[in-house]
């Protein structure tokens, strides 16, 4: 069973150490004491928590869509040539590259302050697990 301590639940979060800590103490995300008698919350109940704290902006858009993986965010910059850009935006934490053509952003009206909806559709995803080797 994996667990994590305050400061790495509270990383992984994207919140501080006290943060984590008045929410164990609030009853709101459970913790306890792992082999070496530190505070440590269970990775199950971790990402349960995770999921129920996730937050996004409201897709400002009304279209139907099969992609699922949908992040709001803001352009923070473009950089245009004659025929391709490449467009970032920062979506909460996540910074989101695209790569389109020139046209599409001038058709857009893209600009860097632009609200914008990144809409990803994968059919290969990569999951990697760190320090672990079979």
């Amino acid at each position: 069973m994996t667990q994590y301590r305050i400061s790495e639940a509270a990383e992984l979060l994207g919140v501080s150490d006290d943060t984590v800590r008045r929410w164990v103490d609030g009853g709101r995300l459970a913790a306890d004491a792992d082999a070496t008698g530190r505070l440590a919350v269970d990775g199950t109940a971790l990402a349960a928590f995770a999921v129920d704290q996730a937050s996004t902006p409201t897709d400002p858009s009304s279209v139907g869509r099969s992609a699922r993986n949908r992040f709001v965010g803001i352009v923070t910059a473009i950089t245009l040539d004659t025929v391709m850009a490449q467009v970032e935006l920062q979506c909460g934490p996540h910074r989101v590259v695209s790569l389109m053509s020139s046209e599409a952003v001038r058709e857009l009206g893209l600009e860097v302050g632009s609200l914008s909806v990144a809409v990803i559709k994968a059919t290969n995803v990569i999951v990697e697990t760190p320090g672990r080797m079979p």
